[in-house]
C-alpha cells in the first residue's frame, strides 16, 4: 500500500518520534487534511524511510510514531551530477524534476557564455532555494529516500576546475565541433563510481567552452543527429547512460 510521504531531515534510526519541518506539516494538515491516528511514510533524505503514524497536532506542530523500516526505491550504482546550464523561464525547474526523478545524485547549475544570467542574480533571485523545492517534490513522487543536492551556481570554468569524477561528458550538437563521439561509445567497460553529464544552455556551448572542457579531460558526445531542446537532452542522457549501465 502507498502511503503519503514526508520529509524529516532531523531523523534518527534510533528515534522514536520525530517532528515535521513546518512547510511539510502544513502539507499534512492542510492540504491532505490528515490527522492524529493516520499511517504516513517520512524519509530523512540520507536513504532511510520509515512507515509511522501521526502521534499528535498541535497547530502547526506535527510529530509522528516510527512504526518499522520500510525499503525506499534503490539508488543508482553511479552517482551522477548532472551539470546544467541554466535555461530560461520554468524549463530549468523541469530539468530539475526529471533528472531527479532519474536518480542523480547533484545537480550543478551552470552558467556559461549563452546563458542569460549570472550567478549573483541567480542567488539574488532565490532560484536556488525554488529549484531545491522542486527537487524536494520530485523525491517524494518518485519514492526516492535520498534528496539531492541542489548546488550552488558555478560559472563553466569554475567548475572545470574542480575536482573530477571518474567520467566527464559534455552533450554537444550534431556537427557542433570535431572529435564528437556518440553517447553509445561509452559502452563496454565497467560503469564508472560516478560521473558528471554537461548539458549546455539554448543555443549551445560555444567553441572556445567544448574546447576547454576537452582540455580538462571531458568528453564530448552527441545524442544523434537530430539537435534537441536544451530541455530535453538531460532526460534523454540520462536515460541512455541509465541503460548502458544496465540500471533500466
Amino acid at each position: 500500500m502507498s502511503y503519503p510521504r514526508f520529509f524529516a531531515p532531523t531523523l534518527d534510526p534510533g528515534d522514536e518520534t520525530v517532528a515535521l519541518p513546518r512547510d511539510e506539516a502544513e502539507h499534512l494538515t492542510r492540504v491532505l487534511r490528515l490527522g492524529v491516528g493516520d499511517t504516513v511514510a517520512v524519509f530523512d533524505g540520507r536513504g532511510r524511510e520509515f512507515l509511522a503514524r501521526v502521534a499528535s497536532v498541535v497547530r502547526r506542530d506535527v510529530r509522528l510514531q516510527i512504526l518499522s523500516r520500510v525499503e525506499p526505491a534503490a539508488e543508482s550504482g553511479v552517482a551522477v551530477t548532472l551539470a546544467q546550464a541554466v535555461l530560461k523561464t520554468d524549463k530549468m525547474d523541469e530539468v530539475v524534476r526529471d533528472a531527479v526523478m532519474l536518480g542523480v545524485a547533484a545537480i550543478q547549475p551552470i552558467v556559461s557564455k549563452r546563458t542569460e544570467v549570472t550567478v549573483a542574480a541567480l542567488l539574488k533571485g532565490a532560484r536556488v532555494e525554488r529549484w531545491r523545492r522542486v527537487a524536494l517534490a520530485s523525491v517524494k513522487q518518485s519514492r526516492r529516500a535520498v534528496l539531492p543536492e541542489i548546488r550552488v551556481p558555478l560559472t563553466l570554468e569554475t567548475f572545470l576546475g574542480e575536482p573530477p569524477a571518474a567520467l566527464r561528458v559534455m552533450l554537444v550538437e550534431p556537427g557542433a565541433t570535431a572529435d564528437v563521439e556518440p553517447l553509445s561509445a561509452l559502452q563496454g567497460p565497467p560503469p564508472p563510481a560516478d560521473a558528471a553529464v554537461l548539458v549546455g544552455p539554448e543555443g549551445g556551448w560555444t567553441e572556445g567552452e567544448c574546447g576547454a572542457a576537452r582540455a580538462r579531460g571531458v568528453r564530448l558526445v552527441t545524442l544523434g543527429h537530430r539537435t534537441l531542446r536544451a530541455d530535453a537532452v538531460p532526460v534523454a542522457a540520462l536515460s541512455v547512460l541509465q541503460f548502458i549501465w544496465k540500471e533500466l
